[in-house]
């Protein structure tokens, strides 16, 4: 069950702030797009433009970003969000650590994408997580995934636009094909929906035999995707345990990019 959000998470606080600059393209980009198709797109305003109470509790790295973009949804569908209310446990985070050691993008009851923070709390890679759990890394990176989702968000509202004036079409039908069309631009290979031939499976490792150094004490496998390319695949169920292997967890390193598989 969810838990209640609570005023403040104990993020870590040693990890720089992500400057904005970094992302500024994309985020231009992201309000023009909703500018131009606001017939079915709209911005969710960042923290520091809202005229709204938000109870969203983005970590210290995002500050910056998540002042000025709270997210992205398309016909009242939210398709981008940085300003996660509620955090739970269970569903594609049943696999996860703490709170503090991830932040949702994106979330459906089966699926997420979530962004990765290592121990002190820096901003890594960018996961799909499907039903079967399995981690699919979608962007090395914050602004990686900004501007997939942007290309994406465009492929779907040049779409929508084809279809006629939204005035013209059923709300049900316009809402409907909106959602399908950014499973087919972004999601359904993000989330393990689509049969990918090419997907490179990324074994768990024995962490003695890894060669790999700072791994967290107790970690049961090790996953190195350094060098692993975008759609790499990770399943985490295929770790060999004692007991229920729903009931471990992960941890991240070297910027999300060693997943740590560790004991309940």
């Amino acid at each position: 069950m969810s838990t209640p959000m609570i005023p403040s998470l104990p993020w870590p606080t040693d990890a720089e702030v992500l400057p904005l600059a970094s992302v500024r393209p994309v985020l231009d980009r992201l309000a023009s797009l909703v500018n131009i198709y606001e017939q079915d797109a709209a911005a969710i305003p960042g923290l520091a433009v809202t005229e709204e109470e938000v109870a969203a509790d983005p970590p210290p790295a995002l500050e910056q970003i998540a002042d000025e973009l709270g997210g992205v949804t398309v016909r009242g569908l939210t398709m981008l969000t940085l300003q996660i209310e509620d955090r739970t446990d269970v569903g594609p985070y049943t696999l996860l650590g703490d709170s503090t050691t991830f932040y949702p993008l994106y979330e459906t009851p089966e699926a997420a994408v979530v962004l990765a923070l290592d121990p002190d709390g820096t901003p890594g890679a960018v996961y799909g997580i499907g039903e079967d759990l399995a981690l699919q890394l979608a962007a090395p990176d914050l602004g990686a995934y900004l501007v997939r989702f942007a290309d994406a968000l465009e492929a779907t509202l040049v779409a929508l636009a084809e279809r006629g004036p939204a005035a013209e079409d059923s709300e049900s039908a316009r809402t409907d094909a909106a959602e399908q069309l950014m499973d087919q631009h972004l999601f359904a290979e993000l989330l393990g929906m689509t049969e990918l031939a090419e997907t490179v499976e990324v074994p768990l490792q024995d962490p003695a035999a890894s060669g790999l150094a700072n791994l967290p004490d107790g970690a049961l496998a090790v996953a190195d995707l350094r060098e692993a390319p975008v759609g790499a695949r990770v399943d985490l169920i295929e770790v060999e345990v004692s007991g229920d292997p729903l009931e471990t967890h992960v941890a991240w390193s070297e910027h999300g990019r060693v997943i740590a598989v560790m004991g309940g």
